[in-house]
C-alpha cells in the first residue's frame, strides 16, 4: 500500500457536487410518500430513518435537483457541519434539504469519501465554513476540500476492514431492533390488548406463556377509568410508580479538568446514542444526576423520545428524565413509558412555543393498567432477558465503532497497512 498519497480537490474527482433544497418545508411534509432527509437524519456513516419525515410524490418530482440515488453522498451544512453518509441500496428514492450532495467520478469511492470526511475533513470543513451567526458548509466549500485519492483497488483493500466493522455494527443493530420490537409487542398484548385475559374469557389458552404464568391473569373483565381491563388490576398513572428526574443546567456544573469531567447527555446524544462532541460537567454531581449504561432516557422537550441509553457515563442535562422505580421492574416503566411517546408527541406537537414540550401534568394524566406484583415478577425473567440483550448488543456495537474510530483515521491517510487492520478487526 502506498504511503503517499497526492491530495486532490473534491471538484477535480466528483461527477457532481449540488445541494439539497433551499426553502420551508414545514407545509410540505405528508404521512407517507418520499422519504425526506434533513441534516439530523445524517449520522457519521450512516444514514438515520427513525425521525424522518415525507413529502408527496408530485412535490418530490418537482425538486429534481436534491433528489437522492444509491451511492450519493451527503454531507451535513450546519448543526454539525462534515458529518457525512452514503445512501444506500436500501433508500432507493428519497429528497433531502440542509446537505451538501456529492456523486462521485470513476476515481472515488463514495464510502472511500465518507469515511475520509467523518475521519479527517473536521478541520477541512470548520476552515470553510461560513457565516456569523450560524456556520455552514456549502457547495463552494465542498469543491475546495483537498483530500488523497489512491487507485480504486487501493481505495477498495482500505474500505474492506472498516466496512467489514460497520456491517457488523449494522446487524447489532437490528438484532435490537427486533429485541426492541418483540419487548413493545409483549407489553401491548399484555397490558393494552389484554389478550391472555380475552383467551381465557373465551375458553382459549393463552399463548406464548406457561400454564403457571397464564394462571395468574384472569378470566373476566372490569370497567375502570380507562374502559374496561382485567378483573382485581388497578388503574395507575405514570407518575405513581416511576421517577421522572428532570436534569440540570450542566453549565452550572464546569469540569474540574481536561481529564476529570463527564459528557454532557442532551437531547442530540440521546438520538445519536454517545457523546462525541458533547459538553463537559462536573463528574463530581450527585450520583441521581450521573447516567450510566441502562438507565432509561425520556427527552420530554425538542425532539421526544424513550430510549434505553447505552453511551457510557454522563451527565443528565435539563430537558432529560431519568426514569427509575422502586415499585416495578425497569422493563414495565421503560415500556409504559414508550407507549406513550406518539401521545406525548402529539401533545408537544401543539404547544405554541418553538421547543415543544410536554408537563408533568401529562404524566399524571397518563394512565396503565397496573396488574398484581406477581404478574410482573412472573413476567419479569423474559422481559429482562430482552432488555438485558438489547443493553449488551448495543454495547458491543460501541466497541466496534471504537475499534472503526480508532483504525480510521491511519487507514484512510495509507498509515496503516491492511494486516495489521485485519489484526485489530479480528480481535474485536
Amino acid at each position: 500500500m502506498r504511503f503517499e498519497w497526492v491530495p486532490r480537490p473534491l471538484s477535480e474527482v466528483a461527477r457532481e457536487i449540488t445541494v439539497g433544497f433551499v426553502g420551508t418545508m414545514a407545509d410540505q411534509y405528508v404521512a407517507e410518500g418520499v422519504p425526506f432527509l434533513r441534516s439530523l437524519n445524517v449520522r457519521p456513516f450512516e444514514i438515520d430513518l427513525g425521525d424522518v419525515k415525507y413529502i408527496s410524490r408530485d412535490f418530490h418530482d418537482r425538486l429534481r435537483k436534491s433528489a437522492l440515488r444509491p451511492g450519493d453522498v451527503v454531507i451535513v451544512r450546519t448543526g454539525k457541519p462534515g458529518t457525512c453518509a452514503v445512501v444506500s441500496d436500501a433508500l432507493p428514492e428519497a429528497n433531502c434539504s440542509d446537505v451538501v450532495i456529492v456523486r462521485c467520478g470513476e476515481e472515488l469511492n463514495p464510502h472511500f469519501l465518507s469515511y475520509w470526511v467523518n475521519a479527517m475533513a473536521a478541520s477541512h470543513v470548520t476552515a470553510h465554513t461560513v457565516g456569523a451567526v450560524q456556520q455552514h458548509f456549502n457547495v463552494a466549500s465542498a469543491k475546495l476540500l483537498r483530500l488523497p485519492v489512491p487507485p480504486l483497488s487501493v481505495q477498495d483493500e482500505v474500505l474492506a476492514p472498516l466496512l467489514a466493522i460497520d456491517r457488523r455494527i449494522d446487524l447489532l443493530r437490528q438484532t435490537n431492533a427486533t429485541l426492541e420490537a418483540i419487548a413493545q409487542a409483549l407489553f401491548k398484548s399484555w397490558f393494552i390488548d389484554f389478550d391472555p385475559v380475552r383467551a381465557k374469557a373465551e375458553g382459549r389458552e393463552p399463548e406464548g406463556m406457561d400454564a403457571a404464568t397464564a394462571a395468574l391473569f384472569p378470566s373476566e373483565f372490569e370497567e375502570s377509568a380507562l374502559g374496561e381491563i382485567p378483573k382485581g388490576w388497578g388503574v395507575r398513572s405514570l407518575d405513581s410508580f416511576a421517577n421522572y428526574l428532570n436534569g440540570l443546567a450542566m453549565q452550572k456544573f464546569p469540569p474540574e479538568s481536561d481529564e476529570e469531567y463527564l459528557p454532557v447527555i442532551k437531547i442530540a446524544q440521546l438520538r445519536a446514542g454517545n457523546t462525541s462532541g458533547a459538553d463537559r460537567a462536573s463528574s463530581r454531581l450527585k450520583p441521581d444526576y450521573i447516567v450510566r449504561d441502562g438507565d432509561v432516557l425520556f427527552s420530554w422537550s425538542g425532539s421526544l423520545e424513550v430510549e434505553l441509553w447505552c453511551g457510557g457515563n454522563g451527565a443528565l442535562n435539563q430537558h432529560l428524565f431519568k426514569v427509575t422505580s422502586s415499585k416495578v421492574p425497569k422493563w414495565f416503566y421503560y415500556l409504559a413509558t414508550k407507549q406513550f411517546l406518539p401521545t406525548f408527541r402529539e401533545i408537544a406537537a401543539h404547544k405554541a412555543t418553538t421547543m415543544g414540550h410536554i408537563q408533568r401534568v401529562h404524566l399524571m394524566e397518563a394512565s396503565v393498567a397496573m396488574p398484581a406484583p406477581e404478574v410482573l415478577d412472573a413476567l419479569s425473567p423474559l422481559m429482562r432477558s430482552i432488555l438485558e440483550r438489547r443493553v449488551i448488543g448495543a454495547l458491543h456495537a460501541r466497541e466496534l465503532a471504537a475499534v472503526r474510530d480508532a483504525l480510521l483515521p491511519r487507514l484512510i491517510s495509507g498509515k496503516l497497512r491492511l494486516p495489521e487492520a485485519e489484526e485489530a478487526f479480528a480481535t474485536s
